[in-house]
């Protein structure tokens, strides 16, 4: 598909359509929609800046491309004066003080924020189904999951509620649902976009994501949300992406797969069909393959979550009722802490605070959390040798097709599995993109560190080949 937002913006300026209008019919679509993605429209503020890029036109001024073009934002990014839930009990009420770097910047650029979008509480889960606003249907078939955790913004998209959202991929959280609803989902390499307003699950490989249906609205987002942020140190200064430097391939000589995730007894038979398939046509246009061993898929699981448990019980200990969160009065302030968080964390967010405590607690660090960390050093240098010989990893999204609504939730193990090919690449802090072709759930491009650039380029190949 050509780019939405270049269309849409040629509507603007064309004046086929005013902006009001536009914002006007997605807000429409989103109130009726019953895939279960909105957790609050900003219609007025929307409708605000709708009118503000009217009369800029109606003037005789030029707009840039991303002016008047509507957004949907994961309920975990902070947008001042407006509900940041996090789609929990604990923070149902709580107002953003702040607006996160990202979304500035896109405000910046004039896009329109519409909706604050439905995902699984903090970001724990792989189906947006641990949420208080119900679960998310998913886009092509409502019975199955929308895919998590940024699922209310992947179906969004899917279903032309929005021209684009913005997720967050901890371990995969907007690769998986971008597959599970056939749109484009990219993690970028860990620092190009900050982190600063991001609801924190697992610091060291949470990252801020777009989610488009095409590889070049994709590039549009990323250019504007990129570079380095006095607010958040992990960020670092990117050159921008050009269109013309993403139209052809020929640098790209060789890729590779990993074979123990095709090989593996998880994989759905149709998935693995599909994906070997993609590779012959990939070979059949002059680019070499080449086999690769890595590390399976339960030791990268394993890591992931010991890893993530970790840092999500240290990010979450600040959530009491005391500073944020819906206080519950007790018998003295050691029980209010308690029952406040008992009560309204969700039994996935209160799994994962108890197993990362458990992690870092004396006597069982060292024998698994220090464990994790070397693990996760050793599957980063596996990556740098693996891109000494590839200048791309090829890979399926998911090992199955989505599941039914209420499946992943009697078991949390099956969940955890499903991110089996999305957590390396996200440990490895690589830039990984979702495309929508190639298996029932899509393929997965990555590419070495910083080279962002390469994935997109390889996404724009792999239009007309496969």
């Amino acid at each position: 598909m050509d780019s939405q937002i270049k269309q849409i913006h040629q509507q603007l300026m064309n004046k086929d359509i005013s902006c009001v209008k536009l914002v006007q019919e997605r807000l429409d679509l989103l109130k009726a929609n019953t895939n279960n993605t909105v957790n609050s429209l900003l219609d007025t503020i929307a409708l605000q800046l709708a009118a503000k890029v009217d009369t800029k036109i109606a003037n005789g001024e030029t707009i840039g491309i991303l002016e008047g073009i509507p957004f949907g934002i994961k309920d975990v990014y902070m947008l001042q004066g407006t509900y940041t839930t996090a789609s929990s009990n604990l923070l149902k009420y709580y107002k953003s003080a702040y607006t996160a770097t990202a979304i500035q910047k896109l405000l910046d650029v004039g896009a329109i924020p519409i909706v604050k979008e439905n995902c699984d509480s903090f970001g724990h889960g792989s189906s947006s189904e641990n949420t208080i606003f119900g679960a998310v249907k998913n886009a092509i078939n409502p019975d199955l999951v929308g895919g998590g955790s940024s699922g209310g913004s992947a179906v969004n998209v899917a279903k032309d509620y929005t021209v684009f959202s913005i997720g967050g991929d901890t371990g995969g959280s907007v690769r998986q649902p971008a597959g599970y609803n056939h749109v484009y989902g990219l993690k970028p390499t860990y620092g190009r976009i900050s982190r600063y307003g991001l609801m924190a699950y697992a610091s060291s490989t949470d990252c801020v994501g777009p989610i488009a249906k095409s590889v070049e609205d994709i590039r549009l987002v990323l250019n504007v949300m990129s570079g380095k942020d006095v607010k958040d140190q992990t960020t670092y200064a990117s050159a921008e992406i050009s269109e013309s430097s993403i139209s052809n391939s020929r640098d790209i000589k060789t890729i590779g797969y990993f074979k123990n995730f095709i090989e593996s007894e998880a994989i759905d038979p149709d998935i693995k069909a599909d994906f070997l398939a993609s590779i012959e046509k990939i070979k059949a246009k002059g680019i070499k393959v080449k086999e690769l061993d890595f590390f399976k898929s339960d030791i990268l699981v394993s890591t992931y979550y010991t890893l993530a448990m970790a840092e999500t019980a240290s990010n979450l200990s600040r959530l009491d009722g005391s500073n944020y969160g819906n206080r519950i009065e007790d018998k003295n302030l050691k029980e209010s802490y308690a029952i406040t968080r008992s009560e309204n964390f969700s039994e996935e967010t209160k799994r994962r605070i108890v197993g990362g405590n458990q992690v870092l607690s004396q006597g069982f660090s060292d024998e698994i959390y220090l464990k994790g960390l070397a693990l996760r050093d050793s599957i980063s240098e596996n990556f740098k040798k693996d891109f000494e010989e590839v200048d791309i990893i090829l890979s399926p999204v998911t090992p199955a097709t989505p599941p039914k609504i209420g499946e992943s939730l009697k078991d949390p193990l099956a969940m955890y599995l499903s991110d089996a090919y999305t957590v390396g690449f996200s440990l490895g802090q690589l830039p990984t993109l979702t495309i929508p072709q190639g298996t029932e759930t899509g393929l997965q491009i990555t590419a070495a560190k910083n080279n962002d650039e390469l994935v997109l380029k390889f996404a724009n190949f792999l239009k007309d080949t496969i």
